[in-house]
């Protein structure tokens, strides 16, 4: 497990200046600096054996318990490595207890609602993890980059500071209620440098089993990186609260993301104080006969 102090690093606290600039995207922990390439592989895999088993303990008593949900948002620039995070830090879940939702342009119905009413459909149950692979965060991204997604609901004219501090505000007591109402919010910005994106693209260029990962879209919305850094400083400012805190998680070694999310979300449930449920006295009574008749038999 990853030390708490380091867990620190990257939750951004509520009330305090940030800057993306102050979180360094190749970061590695302590005393990896100076291990060889396999050594590094070695121990990630080590790091992350140990977390999927914790993961996966920890997910069955929230299953049990099932007194919270725990929602999981992924946000990121292409290619920071989301889908791979959530498979690998997923993979020793059990299927029944975790949704993952991936959401796309909106529909003709989506516009006709309010911005967050495709997002509260998606919610996981009591006892469940969810995970939104992008998320209502892409409204104050990728649309305050691209205003003109807002469509004919928003006149351009009113599309201002206070129209996107509106909407913080509006995300900020969204995930406000769904705290009061048993699930926990945990949100990663899979933080990858300018540089490891291009070396990632020319990989998916370079080598044909990744070639569908490929598109020009990506290309075209690396060309706005700095406006893309800056919408994303201004939102995790904005709404990361004690309610829901936002992680900047170094995400240009794969390893290192992985073994960070999995800390956070382990910790993060094992320190909601859950239980198996207590069996009554009647209950009792019901399985002692269930072993005399099984034992009978």
């Amino acid at each position: 497990m990853i030390r708490k102090d380091i867990i620190d690093l990257f939750r951004v606290t509520p009330g305090k200046k940030f800057r993306l600039k102050d979180h360094n995207p190749g970061w590695k922990q302590d005393g990896f600096e100076d291990l060889g390439k396999d050594a590094v592989k070695e121990r990630a895999q080590e790091v992350l054996t140990k977390n999927l088993a914790d993961l996966a303990e920890a997910q069955e008593l929230l299953y049990a318990d099932g007194r919270h949900s725990l929602l999981l948002v992924f946000q990121a620039m292409d290619a920071a490595g989301k889908d791979g995070t959530i498979k690998h830090v997923m993979s020793g879940v059990n299927p029944q207890g975790c949704q993952v939702f991936s959401f796309k342009k909106p529909s003709a119905e989506d516009l006709a609602h309010d911005f967050l009413w495709r997002y509260t459909k998606s919610l996981p149950e009591r006892g469940r993890i969810g995970i939104f692979n992008r998320s209502y965060y892409e409204d104050v991204l990728v649309v305050k980059v691209h205003p003109e997604l807002l469509g004919r609901n928003v006149t351009q004219d009113k599309v201002g500071k206070k129209f996107w501090e509106a909407r913080y505000e509006d995300i900020t007591a969204f995930e406000r209620h769904l705290a009061r109402n048993g699930t926990v919010v945990l949100k990663f910005f899979l933080n990858v440098s300018k540089d490891e994106q291009k070396r990632r693209f020319l990989e998916r260029l370079d080598r044909p089993e990744k070639n569908w990962k490929f598109s020009p879209s990506d290309l075209a919305e690396r060309g706005y990186w700095d406006d893309y850094m800056g919408v994303y400083e201004d939102a995790i400012a904005a709404t990361s609260t004690d309610a829901a805190p936002w992680f900047v998680v170094p995400a240009d070694y794969k390893w290192v993301t992985r073994a960070v999310v999995a800390d956070v979300v382990t910790a993060t449930v094992r320190g909601l104080d859950l239980a198996y449920p207590e069996v009554t006295p009647e209950q009792k009574k019901r399985l002692a006969e269930a072993r005399k008749k099984l034992d009978a038999e």
